[in-house]
C-alpha cells in the first residue's frame, strides 16, 4: 500500500521532503476549494521542486463540473507543471456516461503530453449527498475512459469519513472491481490510523491522507508534521506485516 500525503503549500511540501522516505506521493491541493480542490499551477511547480527527485507530484485538478473541455485544459495545466500523477474528482458528473467523456478528455490531454502520466478518475463515498455518479460505478468508468486508477474521497467535509459512507466490505468491493479492470485502487477521506487494518485486508493500493497528519488532526487548520507522517507510516508496515503473517499462517 503506498502512503500518498497532500500538502496545500511550499512550507507544508518542505516537511513532506523532511518525511520524504515515509511516503511515496506528493499529493498537491487547495482544501479551502474543495475536496479535491485545485491549486495554483505555480504552486505545483514550486513543489515539485522542493520534493525529491524519486517523489511522484500528484495533483488535483478540482471537484469539476460536467465540461470535458474545461477540464481536459485543467488537467494538461497540472501536468505541464510537473505533476505525473492527475487527479480528477467528478463531482459534476450525474451519469457514467457523463463521466466517462470527461475522463477521456483528462487522459487523451494529459497522455499526448507525457505518456508515463498516471491518470485517477475520483468520485466520491458520500455522493449521495451531492447527486453524482455511484462510488461503485468509478472502476468502470475509469476502464472505459483509459485512466490508470479509480479513486473514492469524501465530498463534503464535516467530520464523516470514507467508511461512514462506504463500509469496509462495499470498499473491497470497489478495490475489486478495479482490480478485476487491471486499475490500482486509491482509497481517501478522512482516514485515520484506525482504519488501516481495513483498508490493508481489502487490498487498498493507494491510501491519501492529510489531516490524519496534520497537528491537531484538522485538514484546514493544521499543518503537515513530519513525525506524524512517520508514525502514519509506522502503523501501515506493522499491519501489512500482520496481513502477511496471518496469509502465511492461514495457507499453512
Amino acid at each position: 500500500m503506498l502512503l500518498l500525503v497532500s500538502p496545500d503549500s511550499v512550507a507544508e511540501a518542505l516537511d513532506c521532503a523532511k518525511a520524504a522516505e515515509h511516503l511515496d506521493i506528493v499529493d498537491v491541493k487547495k482544501p479551502d476549494e474543495g475536496s479535491l480542490g485545485a491549486n495554483y499551477p505555480w504552486v505545483i511547480r514550486e513543489i515539485r521542486e522542493s520534493v525529491p527527485a524519486d517523489k511522484p507530484v500528484s495533483a488535483t485538478v478540482g471537484d469539476v463540473p460536467y465540461k470535458p473541455g474545461t477540464v481536459a485544459q485543467a488537467a494538461l495545466g497540472a501536468a505541464v507543471s510537473g505533476a505525473t500523477y492527475i487527479k480528477v474528482g467528478l463531482y459534476g458528473c450525474t451519469t457514467p456516461d457523463q463521466a466517462v467523456e470527461v475522463m477521456r478528455g483528462v487522459v487523451r490531454a494529459v497522455k499526448d503530453y507525457r505518456p508515463d502520466a498516471f491518470v485517477v478518475a475520483s468520485g466520491y463515498a458520500d455522493a449521495h449527498r451531492i447527486g453524482c455518479v455511484n462510488p461503485l460505478a468509478l472502476p468502470d468508468i475509469a476502464r472505459r475512459s483509459g485512466s490508470d486508477a479509480a479513486m473514492l474521497d469524501t465530498a463534503v467535509k464535516d467530520g464523516t469519513r470514507l467508511f461512514d459512507h462506504v463500509p469496509p466490505d462495499v470498499c473491497g468491493e470497489f478495490v475489486r472491481l478495479a482490480h478485476e479492470a487491471g486499475l490500482l485502487a486509491a482509497l481517501a477521506g478522512s482516514v485515520t490510523v484506525g482504519d488501516l487494518g481495513a483498508l490493508t485486508r481489502i487490498g487498498t493500493d493507494i491510501v491519501g491522507v492529510r489531516g490524519a497528519v496534520c497537528e491537531g488532526g484538522d485538514r484546514n487548520t493544521g499543518s503537515i508534521q513530519p513525525h506524524l507522517v512517520a508514525a502514519f507510516r509506522a502503523e501501515m508496515d506493522r499491519h501489512a506485516r500482520d496481513h502477511a503473517a496471518a496469509a502465511v499462517a492461514a495457507a499453512s
